[in-house]
């Protein structure tokens, strides 16, 4: 007796599972206003923590004799 054939078939991710939810809720501009406020966020916190570096470097700088 032959084993039967195995699909393979790719479990969505979480953020695709989101990304089809959101997709049934939502129209698309909203879906797109959200997309670039959290692109928009994710940005602002890259800023905050390379702003943080810097200042670091610069108070690093200063306390040196």
């Amino acid at each position: 007796m032959q084993a039967a054939p195995v699909r393979a078939t790719a479990i969505p991710s979480f953020t695709d599972a989101l990304r089809a939810v959101e997709s049934l809720l939502m129209s698309g501009g909203q879906r797109t206003a959200r997309r670039n406020a959290w692109t928009s966020v994710l940005e602002d916190r890259r800023r905050a923590k390379d702003r943080v570096e810097a200042q670091r470097v610069l108070e690093s700088v200063a306390t040196r004799p």
